[in-house]
């Protein structure tokens, strides 16, 4: 399993898959959904706006990312 970061609430699945290199632009994730098996908790998954928060686990490939929230909150 692999911890994927992210700073912010959500990070959307079209920027998932380019930030982890599964796709090279954002122009190119409605096709890699449609042609390739992507499961977010362990649901097959095609809209690319599709938002992950802290605790999603997303599958390709056989591949398991685990979303971690990495902001850094102060009381």
């Amino acid at each position: 399993m692999k911890k994927f970061k992210i700073n912010s609430d959500f990070i959307t699945l079209g920027q998932f898959l380019k930030a982890t290199d599964y796709i090279g632009s954002g122009g190119e994730a409605k096709f890699f959904l449609l042609q390739q098996e992507v499961f977010v908790n362990h649901e097959r998954r095609t809209e690319r706006g599709k938002k992950l928060y802290h605790g999603d686990q997303v599958m390709i490939f056989e591949t398991v990312h685990y979303i971690v929230n990495d902001t850094k909150h102060t009381s």
